[in-house]
């Protein structure tokens, strides 16, 4: 009897109830989450190799037979090894196994094996530790090997993924009838479902693979087009155009082209009639926050209330202590909520936004609380995008009617990785740097010439600027960090301020201070009263000390890329030609190369997609983004092109069919993951 995709696991002949708790913890539910758990690679027992061609050091397969097994030798107390002997015609293959009883015992002496593992050894000699064990009759096959949790073997998984495959044949293909399996060159479902579990060749998975990957990303991509389309049917009072010469004439600068075009973007949305959903991304120092500025004072012109959440309580700080002058001479009331407030001051200040006694409320995540209600609120503003997500950017929408939402990035994002994160905003990109801004010079070093860069710091303290050093750690008892002879910050901050840095004023700055510790030490270095900040990542984003023009990361492959781009952005934020050291002492090849990257450019775009490539998409933000579905099949680095054809599909798709009556299956698939999205 076939069972629906959507049927809980536990129903599937084999799993039932405890087996069923395995598998939850590896986020299968369902029978099609069994499906759509897709081998993380492959046994390669397509083509054997003889003992005597092997190459020693690669993994491969190879055919032998058992000569003999020697007896269990006890090393010490919970380690066992055995040694055995096979033999290849003149060629000999020693194997050793620790502590696996079972699987020696289930051997035959005289019987023939094929042992997969990685190969060591001389020409007439060769050596394989703790290989795993086929029978011959299964060469000629690629075996699937799955991501697992403890209880659940390999043998599990691929027997019900069978029993899944052999109920699920009945059921229909979710893009049957819809033309776009033989326009896009796909297989049918059924076929990439087993294509992808259990393929005849490399060509077979690629192809199966392909199929799966259209399939989960039209979804994503149809999900984001049907919140466009919602927005785009919501009919709201447009906003009245104004002028905004009084703005630029207080701005103590000209602002860049690229900047005014932003501007006129989103105010065209504003008055356009319906919400506007836009995000503003620019590099590190591209002036993001002028773009947002203008848009609160626009709204203020229109009577509206705006509110501007940051993710950090020192970026909202930031913010404030750069807006609120600034647009308080333009005649708004601006305010700055954060946690660390009293109960009284936070009262007092709720009290006065929910009467309209302010303009713009500029804050955390405790802008979010349910107490906290807006008079009129217009314009919802979210800095760092990437740190809130979904739900808390509906959240705070929620506080108002007919809400515009702008969001802002400095966090470069790959346009592939983009359409994931931001599929539901309107585009636009700040691409210049404000006028005089020169690029900041990188180098990598190793800590042979560490006194060597201390003394190159020294020359800019004594020259009046200042300068950042950046640790991975908070404190070295810290278990990773004492295990991976980290660099920290508590420690170093004192070592360094009674020795290499004696005679002048060092800092400390790292995330488990409490807040007003916080505001204290950031309040002397902008007051240049410290000239050395030593401070984790915690500088990360909001930190703008233009006096500030070298910094130095320790520990620097610990990093992503994207990340040693947004801590180099806190220099070079003035007119004095600025400098990043970047210091490890990774000998991994790959490791410095990416490092280099860094030291090539300055283009944020290009160091976000060579990140992209390199860690994958799943580590591309440190933290994967809240509301946003994990993807399951799909690599966003590898499958661009793929994504390209989803949206081109799904756009042909809603123009003939808005509501995919004619695709149940796909309709429903979609459905779930907007529920799953809470959108």
């Amino acid at each position: 009897m076939p069972l629906e995709l959507q049927s809980d696991i536990r129903y599937l002949k084999g799993v039932g109830e405890s087996r069923a708790l395995l598998y939850h913890k590896l986020g299968v539910d369902t029978v099609d989450a069994l499906l759509y758990h897709i081998p993380r690679r492959y046994i390669d027992l397509t083509h054997p190799t003889p003992l005597a061609e092997a190459i020693p050091g690669q993994k491969c397969a190879v055919r032998a037979l058992l000569a003999a097994k020697g007896r269990e030798q006890r090393i010490r107390r919970g380690l066992s090894v055995f040694r055995l002997t096979a033999v290849d015609g003149p060629v000999t293959l020693h194997i050793t196994f620790f502590n696996a009883k079972y699987t020696v015992d289930s051997l035959r002496e005289g019987e023939e094996y094929l042992f997969y593992g990685t190969l060591t050894g001389g020409f007439y000699t060769r050596q394989m530790d703790s290989p795993q064990v086929f029978r011959p009759e299964e060469a000629g096959t690629l075996l699937p090997v799955y991501p697992l949790t403890q209880g659940l073997s390999n043998k599990m998984v691929s027997r019900q993924v069978t029993e899944a495959l052999h109920r699920v044949e009945q059921l229909p293909d979710p893009l049957a009838g819809s033309g776009l399996p033989q326009q896009y060159g796909l297989m049918s479902y059924s076929e990439a479902l087993h294509a992808v579990h259990f393929p005849r060749d490399w060509a077979e998975i690629e192809t199966g693979r392909s199929r799966m990957v259209f399939d989960e990303l039209l979804c994503l991509t149809i999900c984001f087009a049907r919140m466009r389309q919602g927005r785009a049917l919501r009919h709201i009072a447009p906003m009245q155009p104004h002028p905004l010469t009084a703005y630029y004439q207080a701005l103590p600068y000209q602002l860049t082209g690229a900047q005014r075009r932003a501007i006129a973007e989103a105010i065209g949305d504003m008055c356009s009639g319906t919400p506007m959903n836009r995000l503003v991304q620019g590099d590190v120092g591209s002036g993001k926050t002028a773009v947002a500025a203008a848009c609160c004072y626009f709204a203020f012109l229109n009577g509206a209330q705006s509110a501007l959440m940051a993710p950090t309580e020192i970026l909202a700080q930031q913010h404030y202590h750069n807006l609120a002058p600034l647009l308080e001479r333009l005649g708004m009331r601006v305010a700055l909520l954060t946690g660390s407030l009293s109960v009284k001051k936070k009262e007092t200040l709720k009290a006065a936004l929910a009467a309209g006694e302010l303009d713009l409320c500029i804050g955390t995540h405790a802008i979010l609380t349910a107490d906290t209600e807006f008079s009129r609120l217009g314009l919802v503003i979210t800095d760092e995008q990437h740190r809130f997500g979904v739900q808390q950017r509906a959240a705070l929408r929620q506080k108002g009617q007919d809400t515009h939402v702008l969001v802002m990035s400095a966090t470069p994002i790959p346009r592939t990785l983009a359409m994931i994160v931001y599929g539901d905003l309107e585009l636009s990109i700040i691409d210049e740097l404000p006028a005089g801004r020169q690029p900041v010079r990188t180098y990598l070093i190793n800590s042979e010439i560490r006194e060597r860069a201390f003394g190159y710091i020294r020359r800019h303290l004594d020259a009046g600027y200042q300068a950042y050093l950046i640790c991975p750690a908070v404190q070295s008892e810290e278990e990773e960090a004492a295990a991976a002879h980290l660099k920290s910050a508590v420690e170093y901050a004192e070592e360094l301020a009674h020795g290499a840095f004696g005679q002048y004023r060092v800092g400390l700055l790292h995330g488990k201070m409490r807040p007003a510790q916080k505001e204290k030490v950031m309040a002397e270095f902008a007051a240049g009263e410290i000239q050395l900040l030593v401070a984790t990542t915690v500088v990360e984003v909001g930190v703008d000390v233009p006096n500030a023009v070298i910094m130095m990361i320790e520990n620097a492959e610990r990093f992503g890329l994207s990340q040693l781009h947004q801590l180099r952005g806190r220099v070079g934020r003035g007119q004095v030609q600025s400098h990043c050291i970047l210091l490890s002492d990774t000998d991994n090849p790959e490791t410095r190369e990416r490092l280099r990257v860094l030291c090539s450019t300055n283009d944020g775009f290009k160091i976000a997609e060579e990140d992209l490539k390199q860690r994958g998409p799943g580590d591309f933000f440190g933290e994967r983004q809240h509301g946003l579905p994990e993807l399951k099949v799909a690599d966003l680095a590898a499958d661009s092109r793929l994504l390209q054809k989803t949206q081109q599909a799904a756009g042909e798709l809603l123009a003939r069919d808005p509501q995919l009556d004619t695709l149940p299956a796909l309709s429903r698939r979609v459905d779930r993951l907007m529920a799953k999205m809470s959108l």
